[in-house]
């Protein structure tokens, strides 16, 4: 499965020389040590931690709501708690520490769940950039955050922005979602941000819809599987 070559996601651990192919890529902290950080540095990749900014796949906290995602099973989270705050920031921080050079932000569509804590996000958003002093901050859509995520981020990811996952299997968003992401495309177009896309195909022929469709509207295409275990 082919990509173009402005980002990769891998939720794996090891690939190196594929990794090295993409100017930028997202990563589990956990599957990549110090010495193999600083291998993808020296080739000229930066590889960048994730972070999830509403949901806790933790132990039982403080912070932790009741309900859960459906989908990934973590706890939602009040993200203005601030055992939350400091939980979120030290996270960043360590990744840095490790050899990260930059943060990927996840978990920001709040505003169909708690859009009561849409301010406690940006506000946790500007803590990250502002102690963790990432060299590059990539939020995934977060679009009830606009404008004012683009003050604080470099770049802006729409995941699933043509092609989807569900428990039937993988296939185009129906014609009137499509329509609507176009229309949040042509939205982001006026920001100076990075735009990218995040797919998810199974054939090349779902793969080459995904990618012609975002290059369509300027977004640079990464096309994976629902694990991210393909680079």
């Amino acid at each position: 499965m082919s990509h173009d070559d402005a980002i990769g996601f891998y939720y794996g651990a090891g690939q190196l020389d594929a990794l090295s192919r993409y100017p930028r890529v997202v990563l589990q902290s956990e599957f990549y040590t110090a010495a193999e950080l600083e291998s993808l540095r020296a080739r000229g990749t930066e590889p960048m931690g994730y972070l999830s900014l509403s949901e806790d796949q933790g132990p039982p906290a403080p912070w932790q709501r009741e309900e859960r995602n459906p989908d990934w099973g973590g706890a939602f989270v009040h993200v203005g708690h601030p055992g939350w705050v400091d939980h979120v920031v030290g996270q960043a921080k360590a990744e840095m520490a490790a050899g990260f050079t930059g943060l990927f932000m996840d978990t920001l569509n709040v505003e169909f769940t708690y859009p009561e804590d849409l301010p406690h996000l940006l506000a946790l958003i500007a803590a990250i950039r502002e102690e963790a002093k990432p060299r590059y901050l990539l939020a995934n859509r977060g679009f009830g955050l606009l404008p004012r995520l683009t003050e604080f981020v470099d770049g802006i990811l729409f995941e699933s922005f043509s092609a989807r996952w569900t428990d039937e299997g993988y296939g185009p968003w129906p014609p009137d979602v499509l329509e609507h992401h176009a229309q949040v495309a042509e939205q982001l177009l006026q920001y100076d941000v990075d735009l990218y896309a995040l797919d998810y195909a199974d054939t090349e022929g779902l793969s080459e819809f995904a990618r012609r469709r975002a290059a369509q509207f300027g977004l640079s295409c990464f096309v994976s599987d629902r694990a991210l275990s393909l680079i």
